[in-house]
């Protein structure tokens, strides 16, 4: 078997730039901006025209955008879809949640999420409505705040304070006027939550919407992910079925925390304190 030629640093630096190029052609589609012209795309990178036409072709030639013939845009192609997907699939954390939260949002009829922590946001692993809280859209892939969300409050659940503050400071964004915006509240909030072993979110990130969230543990104890029921504020009527949620919201965060091999006796300390 012949051996590879050796590559030279100009065309190894030339490899990765060009990487470097498609990868923030393909980070600028978002959700507030699904589909782009490649005048955009030239706008938003400073790439010039031909660089960016160039590479345009090369990820439609692979499927990682499609482009509408009739209207000229550009949007996120089937590969993107087929990768995500075998990604979503090694997550333990997902293939054990998925069907449970799955039949969650059908016997509450609301949306049940799981999410996990990536840095200092939390990641959407999978989502399902409920009869009694429809979207017209999936949050999986999406990221959110960990502070103004049940589900973020259950994900530093087991965190010290002083991680908490490392990880996200001490002020943070208000998106509505009961969003927790200040350490000292969010390690209250934190708090509270581990007591009762559920957190809670009652339109903070939005207005009319409420969330409560347990956290999922791995096998050493570490909380891993969080599973949430969600929806708006009528449908979840805090007021008359808060501890029938929060009752099987905990049960069935337990069974996929149990799925993922964790007992009780390894909940570590800084979970408690």
């Amino acid at each position: 078997m012949g051996r590879m030629p050796r590559s030279t640093t100009r065309e190894v630096g030339g490899g990765t730039q060009s990487v470097e190029r498609a990868l923030s052609l393909l980070c600028a589609f978002t959700e507030e901006h699904p589909e782009r012209r490649v005048s955009e795309l030239v706008q938003l990178t400073g790439l010039g025209q031909s660089t960016v036409s160039r590479l345009v072709g090369t990820l439609e030639a692979l499927g990682f955008v499609t482009h509408d013939q009739r209207s000229g845009l550009y949007r996120i192609g089937p590969t993107v879809v087929g990768l995500a997907g075998i990604a979503l699939n090694q997550s333990a954390a997902h293939r054990q949640s998925r069907q449970i939260a799955q039949d969650l949002a059908c016997d509450l009829g609301l949306g049940a999420n799981i999410a996990e922590r990536h840095g200092t946001e939390l990641f959407y692993l999978c989502n399902f409505e409920g009869r009694l809280a429809p979207r017209s859209f999936t949050l999986v892939g999406r990221r959110g705040p960990l502070h103004a969300t049940a589900l973020g409050k259950a994900l530093m659940s087991d965190l010290t304070a002083e991680e908490i503050e490392a990880l996200i400071g001490t002020q943070y964004p208000a998106y509505t006027p009961k969003t927790v915006a200040d350490l000292d509240g969010l390690l209250a909030a934190i708090a509270e939550g581990r007591q009762r072993g559920y957190a809670t979110e009652l339109e903070e990130l939005a207005f009319g919407r409420a969330c409560l969230a347990a956290p999922v543990r791995d096998r050493s104890g570490k909380v891993v992910a969080a599973l949430s029921v969600s929806g708006p504020l009528s449908a979840m009527d805090l007021p008359r079925r808060q501890d029938e949620l929060a009752m099987k919201l905990i049960e069935q965060a337990d069974q996929i925390s149990t799925g993922l091999g964790y007992h009780a006796s390894a909940t570590p300390l800084s979970s408690v304190g």
